[in-house]
């Protein structure tokens, strides 16, 4: 029996706002000392009261609005009751029958496929505290305890670990066009939890089972830790067991899930509502203010590359990967048409030289010194004729590495490219001159050794000899004309 998995996804999402969920603690906690961003709030200290975090609410619907989600008027936040070290007041302040988002979806891009995948809610919740185990001690530091987060719950139509790699990689790059999450996995920024489950290939009914992998903090924990249980439950229904529902981890030394406590439901939780906090009211109104507010997303800009720039799949992809880089291309193509410099040609020395040079110097786009608009003006001195491309990359690095202007540049280093048919017809003769074998052999009918001479011209002008114009000079001189 052929059997496919069934994949859901939660992803947590830490929210960029100032403060903490609930309290005036500061919720840029990385890197500072234990314990410092704290209060009675997310200590959890007996008496102290909430007070709900507006800029996180914003950012949880303007994300739902993102995933074309529903937002009801009515939304509400709730006790989830759970026994933690990580949670000192044995519950966390999250939501559950009204939550501030539902029903609506992400298009993943599978093999040139679109595919949609069920986002089924988006709520707000606060994080916990960290737990550090060394040897036989256990640490608490309470500074993350209490900052935003933002939990981003998939419907189970992810039947592939590919599909969940794409899918985390969109909600990903969707939460950074949006700004509301810096999608730094690293630092913990995103975190996830795999529910999997295996039915029979074709048929549409959900197993009455699933495993849930808790607190895989990276993409690539994600993936092996799926790749793993998929292929764990299969040995077993193959050899005729039954799959247990319960919660596992993921131990990535050993690259293997064990079991923490079987899986618990809804009502294993005992969700209340918060008593220390009122019910929200969702106007509609405030909806389409931050409505208003979404920027220009991923599918949409690269949608529009390819309408108005002419630009392959491909190209959009990678422009569009990242939002600051598609803002820079943007700049660029802006300020080349008044040079009538071609979109798809500034696209190339982005994709090209550009990501080149990067990555070479492990640099991002907001390091890098040359402006969006010198681009362009590189790109018109080669359509002019006044350098070639060779020497347009040559003078691409001097930009990248001082910022200046490639005018500026080809001008102070005599690079510009020898269109003078005199003064390019003495250097092909006495090139042709000190290699008579070769004039020979293309005159006894080796025509390709034409390309060596052509070359060896292009290398005594150090690369600046118009190259059409010698082709033609040689070709001519070659001919006896």
């Amino acid at each position: 029996m052929e059997l496919e998995p069934v994949i859901g996804l939660e992803v947590h999402a830490q929210l960029l706002t100032a403060s903490k969920m609930f309290c005036g603690c500061s919720a840029d906690y990385s890197g500072a000392p234990a314990n410092t961003h704290v209060c009675p709030v997310c200590l959890g200290m007996p008496g102290s009261l909430p007070v709900i975090n507006q800029t996180a609410v914003e950012y949880t619907i303007l994300t739902a609005l993102a995933f074309h989600c529903e937002i009801p008027e009515f939304a509400k936040f709730d006790r989830k009751n759970y026994h933690y070290p990580d949670l000192m007041k044995g519950y966390q302040i999250s939501q559950y029958d009204l939550p501030l988002s539902r029903a609506g979806y992400v298009l993943i891009d599978d093999a040139g496929a679109p595919k949609r995948i069920g986002v089924r809610r988006v709520h707000l919740e606060e994080d916990t505290a960290k737990l550090f185990h060394v040897d036989d001690t256990s640490w608490i530091d309470v500074n993350r305890s209490g900052v935003p987060l933002m939990e981003i719950v998939s419907e189970p139509d992810m039947r592939s670990v590919e599909e969940a790699r794409l899918y985390s990689m969109k909600l990903r790059q969707i939460l950074r066009y949006l700004g509301v999450c810096s999608g730094d996995m690293e630092k913990g920024a995103m975190r996830f939890e795999a529910n999997i489950s295996l039915r029979p290939k074709g048929s549409d009914k959900l197993s009455a089972t699933r495993v849930e992998i808790k607190n895989l903090n990276s993409l690539r924990a994600m993936v092996h830790a799926t790749e793993y249980e998929i292929a764990r439950q299969t040995k077993i229904l193959q050899s005729g067991g039954t799959v247990e529902q319960e919660t596992m981890g993921w131990d990535e030394v050993r690259n293997t899930t064990y079991t923490q406590r079987s899986k618990e439901e809804a009502h294993d939780y005992r969700y209340f509502p918060e008593p220390d906090l009122p019910r929200l009211q969702v106007e509609r109104k405030w909806v389409d203010d931050l409505r208003a507010r979404l920027p220009e997303l991923p599918d949409e800009k690269s949608a529009r590359l390819m309408n108005e720039s002419g630009l392959s799949a491909y190209d959009t992809g990678v422009i569009t990967a990242e939002r600051e880089i598609a803002a820079y291309y943007d700049r660029a193509v802006q300020a080349g048409q008044a040079r009538s410099v071609d979109a798809k040609a500034i696209a190339n020395w982005v994709t090209g030289e550009l990501f080149r040079l990067m990555k070479e110097t492990n640099a991002e786009i907001d390091a890098v010194k040359i402006a969006p608009a010198q681009i362009p003006d590189l790109i018109a001195l080669v359509n002019a004729g006044t350098i070639s491309n060779t020497i347009a990359k040559t003078v691409f690095e001097e930009m990248y590495q001082t910022g200046a202007d490639a005018p500026a540049i080809v001008a102070a280093k005599g690079l510009a490219q020898i269109s003078d048919r005199g003064a390019l017809e003495s250097i092909v003769e006495k090139v042709l001159a000190e290699n008579p074998k070769q004039v020979a052999e293309y005159r006894s009918g080796k025509e390709p050794i034409a390309k060596f001479l052509v070359g060896q011209v292009m290398k005594a002008t150090k690369g600046q000899a118009n190259p059409a114009l010698a082709n033609e000079l040689v070709m001519r001189k070659l001919k006896g004309d």
